[in-house]
């Protein structure tokens, strides 16, 4: 075994079969630490009552329970909105947000610690990429606010906090798997949305994994001058590239796809914009999300007015969209991604 210490949360169940086996321990022992890792979410060794107490002993000398701590809660009191500063290994810190809603409680987390995708409008880019979270720092995000909401429970996971999922695929699905596993918290990847900025190659990736979470793409323009501009991943996968690869996922996996669409006052948010949007979303099995763009401070763009907002989502409508504005949550806690963390950074 290496010096560093092996991070249980992280590991497939073969992978801690193999551990126990390792051990001189009987096989089911993986089911036994699993089922406290991840049902249970034990976030200590001596949570573990029915392992015996030579093998927790063993378990802390070479491994650790990774995922992350919460270091700062704040509550929404206009909505009940959660948001979460988490400090993940090394000093990092990321974010998430708990928003409530009719159909039940869901969790945005994030899987980078930064993001080198670059977008024009995104706090979570400012600063580049620091590294990718481990499947266990995923896990970690949810289990924290599990055992922070008790005895309410998490009705679905978004990916869609700070980072580009499928700039960290393999980790990434390592988490989903773990997620889901029967014999821990059980989520049901329907219960999952993804969000990328257009990582053709990862989409087709995914589509190969098949599973049955919902893939939401970050569009925010129609046309690849505008969207260049605002997001640099289509200098290398362009809108016909990416419309593809949405077509292509749909084909193999069966899921309508979500698309999300910021609106940014005198961007992307003409009756031209509109129609031209219309016209490259004709024929796919999606739905839009309209979310109107949240101010960063070093950042120079803003908001449409209501009368604005809602006139292009008419516009939408009348040419056959099926469009959805999505209602804002936590705004006077900080809940758009990426914002509560750069004020902990600047503040520093």
């Amino acid at each position: 075994m290496s010096g560093h210490k092996i991070d249980l949360l992280s590991l497939l169940p073969e992978e801690l079969e193999a551990l126990m086996k390792e051990l001189g321990e009987p096989s089911y022992r993986w089911k036994q630490i699993f089922g406290w890792l991840h049902a249970k979410m034990a976030s200590s060794f001596d949570e573990m009552t029915n392992l015996p107490g030579p093998l927790r002993t063993r378990l802390k000398e070479i491994c650790e329970i990774g995922g992350v701590n919460v270091q700062k809660r704040l509550v929404s009191s206009i909505d009940g909105t959660v948001k979460y500063l988490y400090g993940a290994g090394g000093g990092d810190m990321v974010e998430g947000a708990l928003m409530r809603h009719r159909h039940g409680n869901s969790l945005c987390i994030s899987s980078q610690v930064g993001c080198r995708m670059g977008c024009a409008f995104c706090a979570s880019a400012l600063g580049g990429l620091s590294r990718n979270l481990t499947p266990g720092e995923m896990l970690g995000q949810v289990y924290a606010c599990a055992r922070d909401i008790h005895p309410e429970k998490i009705g679905s996971v978004v990916l869609m906090g700070i980072g580009e999922p499928l700039d960290n695929f393999e980790n990434v699905c390592r988490f989903l798997e773990l997620i889901s596993h029967p014999e821990g918290l059980r989520l049901s990847l329907r219960r999952v949305s993804l969000s990328t900025c257009g990582l053709v190659d990862g989409i087709r990736k995914l589509a190969e994994k098949n599973y049955p979470l919902t893939l939401s793409i970050s569009l925010h323009a129609a046309n690849d001058a505008l969207r260049s501009r605002l997001m640099p991943i289509n200098r290398k996968y362009n809108l016909t590239a990416l419309m593809a690869a949405c077509r292509d996922y749909f084909a193999k996996t069966g899921r309508r796809i979500s698309f999300e669409y910021c609106l940014i006052h005198g961007e992307n948010d003409s009756p031209a914009d509109a129609k031209e949007l219309a016209t490259l979303l004709k024929g796919l099995s999606c739905h839009l999300n309209l979310i109107p763009h949240n101010k960063v401070s070093e950042r120079d763009f803003v908001r449409p007015d209501p009368d604005k907002i809602r006139s292009f989502q008419q516009k939408l409508e009348e040419q056959g969209v099926s469009v959805t504005l999505r209602r804002e949550l936590g705004a006077d806690v900080a809940a758009a991604c990426g914002q509560l963390r750069r004020k902990s950074i600047n503040n520093k």
